[in-house]
């Protein structure tokens, strides 16, 4: 039996970026950027007011503020305003000695100013103005390149791109930016029992329930979904489509039975595309999963339970990782909190359980309990729905009693 450690290691190390494609900024976040992004000109490319005012030159104010020694007033400086510059201007101004010009924020400093005065600093005078602070050179101006410099990497390779990328490669002018697309993930169902939720069951038929969960899971965290629903399980058309899919997809994950016959005849009908093995997984539920590389790309592919309940577990501890990995997200896994078990509970001895709860925080001391839910039958999809987390119990842990401290890994959020 193989650990869960182990056979997360060799899911991860199989993971496979997809090829980069150019997209507009707007459709790039969320997406890992594949280029160096290398800036061709200074940001911002002129020297601006960082703030509503009065440029000046810093050594015409030096003395506005002080105290007169004279008469111990504090010194106030009028100077003759002889221009207004607004944002986005292109016309230039040459102040002189002794003068001040209006500006707005983002407006183009006039020739000579080193400083913005703060308006709020004056009396806002339109003609002239009362200086009663002085102001350092440099002080409220944003300087020609204090962004960025030409050469400088605005965006680098690897980096997911959010808002603040997303403004950057605006700023320096970028309409489209190479980028790793979401990951394709293809879901397909193998089962004479199954029929899909189109059509009415039969004796001894049951829906797809596990293609369309597993779908929304890799939905959930960031993927591009291609759920292809059922396919017949004679070794000839499961072949053909499974060979279709791995042309297009960076993950396959087929749901039938696993452990018996069903599972020997998927993997045999598969073997020429690659190797894909059936084992045990010292995990609980999902222990019998399959797991291989196929195709010329070798695309990770995974044989889960029909069961929903434990196809949901084994794509949250295996799947889910492997697609934030393909996203280039720095934590791939879920964030895990200690809590104290509000009910005793049992695990299966040498494997590692996956017990679903209901985690709260206490709005006092701030510490997480968590209260496991019934596990009546460990089928049941209605008990996840419930869940907020899951309690990941070690192998060599059997029983947890009630005030125990036990690892939660957080489940998404339900609005």
């Amino acid at each position: 039996m193989r650990s869960v450690e182990d056979q997360l290691a060799r899911v991860t190390a199989a993971a496979v970026a997809p090829r980069p494609v150019r997209v507009g900024i707007s459709e790039a976040q969320g997406l890992m950027c594949a280029e160096e992004v290398v800036v061709e000109s200074a940001l911002p490319a002129f020297d601006q007011a960082a703030i509503d005012g009065y440029a000046v030159r810093s050594v015409d104010v030096t003395d506005a503020g002080a105290t007169d020694p004279e008469t111990g007033e504090q010194i106030i400086l009028t100077l003759p305003v002889v221009g207004e510059v607004r944002a986005g201007s292109r016309q230039p101004i040459r102040l002189q000695p002794r003068q001040a010009v209006k500006v707005e924020t983002g407006a183009p400093l006039p020739t000579l100013a080193d400083a913005v005065l703060p308006e709020k600093w004056t009396d806002g005078g339109l003609s002239k103005v009362r200086v009663g602070h002085s102001v350092r050179s440099g002080q409220y101006v944003r300087r020609t390149g204090d962004d960025v410099q030409p050469g400088d990497v605005a965006v680098r390779r690897g980096t997911v791109v959010g808002p603040a990328q997303v403004g950057l490669l605006a700023a320096v002018g970028r309409e489209l930016v190479s980028v790793h697309p979401r990951p394709r993930v293809s879901v397909l169902s193998v089962g004479r029992e199954l029929v899909d939720i189109d059509r009415q069951t039969g004796a001894g038929q049951v829906y797809d329930v596990a293609s369309y969960a597993l779908a929304a899971a890799a939905r959930d965290c960031g993927a591009e979904v291609n759920r292809v629903g059922i396919v017949s399980g004679e070794a000839a058309t499961l072949k053909d489509a499974v060979e279709a899919l791995l042309a297009r997809s960076e993950i396959v994950v087929i749901t039938s039975s696993v452990g018996g016959v069903a599972s020997d005849e998927i993997v045999d009908a598969l073997a020429d595309l690659g190797t894909l093995e059936v084992e045990r997984v010292a995990m609980h539920p999902a222990s019998v999963q399959g797991f291989g590389t196929l195709g010329t790309e070798s695309i990770p592919t995974f044989l889960l339970p029909a069961n929903p309940m434990s196809a949901l577990v084994a794509f949250e501890v295996m799947i889910r990782p492997l697609i934030r990995i393909a996203l280039g997200k720095r934590q791939p896994m879920r964030r895990l909190v200690t809590a104290k078990s509000a009910a005793a509970f049992p695990s299966p001895a040498g494997r590692r359980g996956y017990v679903r709860g209901q985690l709260m925080r206490d709005e006092e001391t701030g510490e997480f309990m968590v209260a496991p839910i019934p596990d009546n039958d460990s089928h049941l999809l209605v008990t996840l729905a419930e869940a907020n987390c899951l309690i990941v119990v070690d192998p060599d842990v059997t029983q947890v009693r009630a005030g125990d401290d036990v690892v939660v890994a957080f489940l998404a959020q339900r609005g």
